[in-house]
């Protein structure tokens, strides 16, 4: 069993930054991120593959980036100009098959969650 830890959310001004780390107890084929906003479904924010490429939403792209220490086993979300419509909460994910990475359905693992706020 693989678990996920997540850390680094908090409260931020628009415009401002952020940095969440999802750690890694084993090893997985990929890794994504999603949030989910107060009455809201969850929405995907970005992913990451075994073989290295690396997939955003629509809504975050040019704003955040995921990058990945393999050696850590560990997957980064640097989130820039953040806007008040960014405001939920993130969960780390993993998966340990192929599948679509936009699917929260296709991924087996989940952190705990981390809030991330900002306020408008």
């Amino acid at each position: 069993q693989v678990q996920l830890v997540e850390s680094g959310g908090g409260l931020v001004q628009a415009g401002g930054s952020l940095r969440l780390s999802c750690a890694a107890s084993g090893r997985i084929f990929g890794m994504g991120w999603f949030r989910q906003a107060p009455g809201k479904e969850r929405e995907f924010v970005g992913a990451t593959t075994w073989s290295g490429g690396i997939y955003y939403a629509d809504s975050v792209k040019g704003r955040f980036t995921i990058s990945r220490d393999i050696a850590k086993n560990t997957m980064y979300l640097q989130m820039n100009s953040l806007k008040p419509e960014d405001t939920a909460v993130y969960l780390c994910a993993g998966r340990s098959r192929s599948g679509p990475y936009y699917y929260s359905e296709t991924y087996d693992y989940w952190g705990q969650g981390t809030q991330v706020t900002v306020p408008s």
